[in-house]
């Protein structure tokens, strides 16, 4: 299996992204709660990618990468925007917060894996998730 993916900046192309995880979860015999951990929270960090890191520019690339480290499945998703401040992401469940239509994304992330970095100031983000 392909051990990346790269696409252009657009939102159809989630599909690769949800196949590739039908596909590893498939070849791993992974639970359905693994399954939807990992769906979910690389899908998200997809459509980060595409919406905030590339706003949609079709000529951006986003690459998924992925493997398995000692039991542990590693992706790293990364777009070629700007960056941001992903150390000063306000907290969703604030009562200030709880309205806004933006600003779960991160913090579900954080809770479906096992660990999660962000990289090349805030282009990259490194989901893991343990699989035994």
């Amino acid at each position: 299996m392909k051990s990346e993916l790269d696409f252009s900046s657009k939102i159809e192309n989630i599909t690769h992204v949800e196949k590739l995880v039908d596909d590893l979860c498939s070849q791993y015999n992974l639970s359905s709660e693994i399954y939807g951990n990992m769906m979910v929270a690389v899908v998200e960090a997809v459509n980060n990618a595409i919406l905030h890191g590339n706003k949609l520019d079709p000529e951006k690339k986003v690459l998924v990468r992925f493997e398995l480290k000692d039991d542990i499945l590693v992706f790293k998703v990364s777009d070629q925007g700007e960056g941001f401040d992903y150390k000063e992401i306000p907290d969703p469940t604030l009562p200030e917060n709880i309205e806004k239509p933006h600003g779960r994304g991160i913090f579900l992330m954080k809770h479906l894996v096992d660990e999660m970095d962000f990289h090349n100031n805030g282009c990259e983000v490194e989901l893991k998730f343990r699989i035994k």
